[in-house]
């Protein structure tokens, strides 16, 4: 029987990176839909777990993608409302690549410096990417300070992952200039920037100013890179003491883990990859769970 896997873009076009790295990974058929929203994917669910026995749903499996990353959480959500009792299959959520590569990320600084305890600042930290990378690195006990343009806005999103963190880890802090940035750095472990493509928050020779960072890391690959310091392909390049990963030295361990976890769905028909998921396959890939 062969594996079938499902994509359901929310954008107008579905997205073709998705498309290469499913076939990648292994899918044998891949069906592609855009447009797809929570008021017309109930009828393409049924077409998913209606046409296979619950025993072959496993053959089954379906992708959530596209750019926006707050309309793929919510048709993921209504994808898993349509299943019931075995009538399901497995889900990955990854629009934007925003799991995949926030896991990325988390687990290149968890290879030099233990996490709990740590202090980081994570540039951009109301994206999407930014969002999942606070997440994640609070969940392993680091101290994060988020930075935003608004400080409302962080703070806002602060108060949002407090309901599911200890929010004494978490510190809104703005960054709406270069100043800004290098002052919310001061005393940081580990620096992440994730903020949109064109927004540099450090300047050449800004690394080497910040006492005490171990680990810096830059999730922009389109110039100019958001750490000015930092080079696209760099991967643990030591600039002085700190650590460096640009985007596409980050990037493979990404490919891995999205890869990865496309290949799992097909083993069972009731995984969903989640942020937390996906990042508990990031630690498993790469060796470093516990």
């Amino acid at each position: 029987m062969q594996k079938i896997l499902i994509q359901f873009d929310t954008d107008e076009q579905p997205s073709s990176f998705d498309q290469v790295v499913a076939v990648d990974s292994g899918a044998e058929r891949l069906f592609s839909y855009c447009g797809i929203d929570s008021r017309n994917v109930q009828g393409l669910v049924h077409g998913a777990i209606f046409t296979r026995g619950p025993a072959d749903l496993k053959n089954t499996a379906i992708f959530i993608g596209g750019s926006n990353v707050t309309a793929g959480e919510k048709l993921a959500n209504a994808v898993q409302n349509t299943f019931f009792g075995p009538m399901r299959v497995s889900v990955m959520m990854d629009s934007n690549g925003c799991n995949t590569t926030a896991a990325a990320a988390v687990v290149a600084a968890k290879k030099h410096v233990p996490l709990n305890g740590s202090t980081a600042l994570v540039l951009g930290g109301t994206g999407p990417v930014g969002l999942r990378v606070v997440q994640l690195l609070a969940g392993e006990g680091c101290r994060v300070k988020l930075a935003s343009r608004s400080h409302e806005r962080a703070a806002a999103v602060c108060q949002t992952l407090s309901s599911r963190l200890d929010s004494t880890q978490l510190e809104p802090v703005a960054a709406s200039d270069t100043n800004n940035c290098l002052t919310a750095a001061a005393g940081a472990d580990i620096v992440v920037a994730a903020g949109a493509a064109g927004v540099c928050f450090f300047p050449e020779g800004s690394l080497a100013t910040l006492d005490g960072l171990k680990i810096a890391i830059d999730l922009n690959a389109v110039p100019p890179a958001g750490l000015a310091d930092v080079k696209a392909t760099e991967k643990a390049a030591d600039h002085n003491g700190v650590i460096c990963y640009g985007a596409l030295g980050v990037g493979g361990t990404k490919m891995k883990i999205h890869k990865q976890a496309l290949r799992q769905l097909f083993e069972s028909n009731d995984r969903i990859y989640d942020t937390d998921a996906i990042y508990q396959l990031a630690l498993d890939v790469t060796g470093l769970a516990t």
